[in-house]
């Protein structure tokens, strides 16, 4: 029998120090923390865009070819672009179009930059099902507002990109652009 105040031998050696135990409960928890982190950080990684997707996240085209009522065909984010050198006479008719019947209301100048009025830059992409109009290349059908024509549902897009009839809903979208010189443009 031990007597009062006083503990059996190796009693002390069996009840745990309470600083003991938090240093073990803090090097469990920091040791999961890491462990989350080895697996986590991976999975973070994958989801940033890839150097091939990096590398064409701006696209620059040179305007020098493009004669007044030309336009070509160029690729941005894998997705067809139209630049359009608009004549005089088109940049006359697309502003004498009234905004109010229009499906999607803008105006020329609201779908290009200042001062660069003639310059249109779309995506090459009807806002119906995603086929792509025609009327960018020499000879294709321009439809029978003079833009952009949809093969697949008969969308009728105008010299500036605006719907005009069929069942697209919206104008061809305009990318972010801006003018780096006055023959390029950077898409993006």
């Amino acid at each position: 029998m031990v007597p009062p105040g006083e503990s059996p031998q190796g009693y002390e050696d069996t009840v745990a120090d309470p600083r003991r135990r938090d240093y073990l409960a803090i090097g469990a928890v920091a040791f999961a923390g890491v462990g989350a982190g080895v697996i986590a950080l991976p999975l973070i990684n994958s989801m940033s865009p890839s150097a091939d997707v990096l590398a064409l996240s701006t696209t620059e085209v040179d305007l020098s070819a493009i004669q007044p009522g030309q336009s070509i065909k160029a690729s941005f984010r894998k997705q067809p672009l139209f630049v359009r050198n608009l004549t005089p006479a088109e940049i006359a008719e697309a502003e004498k179009v009234s905004v109010s019947e229009l499906r999607d209301p803008q105006t020329l100048a609201e779908r290009t930059k200042e001062g660069k009025s003639n310059w249109l830059v779309t995506l090459g992409v009807c806002t119906h099902l995603g086929c792509v109009p025609l009327g960018a290349g020499e000879g294709e059908n321009k439809g029978p507002f003079g833009g952009y024509f949809c093969p697949c549902h008969g969308s009728a897009y105008d010299t500036a990109g605006r719907i005009r009839s069929g069942p697209a809903p919206t104008n061809l979208a305009v990318p972010e652009y801006s003018f780096s010189n006055d023959t390029t443009i950077v898409v993006g």
